[in-house]
């Protein structure tokens, strides 16, 4: 997509690869198609470790890094093609093409490295409020939308140190 979404075509992605549309257009239906089988396919390809360094401080860092690093450009491509007009099973809005192709994921009390933290005795899950769990990974979500690249490290450890941990611990 080095011209934008908006310029590219199944003829170019066809001469791209060395191919014919009609060979694409036998598996994919549209390009839109064929894009979504794309980035699902360098997604899968890319799985996020999940880190288990000892303490919940250590995982949070290890994870919103990881996992910065590993969607930075899944989001600027994904985006630009939502603002370009990719739909995806019917999904038209740019929230609904991110949240279509990000597929399922864990989210607060489910996530591993929260369990974890609780069986250490870190963290009561049942004192601390949902949306406390979910803000470290929002921060960087809107760090990744903003900046279109992982945060730095030093604006991780803030998240985790200025912003989460601290209401964690008051609980």
């Amino acid at each position: 997509m080095d011209a934008g979404y908006a310029r590219l075509t199944m003829d170019t992605i066809a001469r791209r690869a060395r191919t014919s549309e009609p060979v694409l257009y036998r598996r994919w239906a549209n390009k839109d198609a064929l894009v979504v089988a794309a980035i699902e396919h360098r997604r899968a390809a890319r799985p996020i470790p999940l880190a288990d360094t000892g303490s919940l401080r250590g995982d949070l860092v290890a994870e919103l890094t990881a996992s910065a690093a590993a969607r930075a450009e899944f989001y600027a491509i994904t985006m630009a093609a939502a603002y370009a007009g990719l739909t995806v099973d019917g999904a038209t809005t740019p929230a609904e093409v991110r949240d279509r192709l990000m597929g399922v994921h864990d989210t607060g009390r489910d996530r591993p490295l929260y369990q974890r933290a609780a069986a250490r005795g870190e963290v009561d899950l049942e004192r601390v409020p949902e949306i406390v769990l979910e803000m470290p990974f929002a921060l960087v979500r809107l760090e990744l939308l903003m900046n279109l690249a992982p945060p730095r490290a030093e604006r991780i450890r803030a998240i985790v140190d200025d912003c989460f941990l601290p209401l964690v611990q008051r609980r």
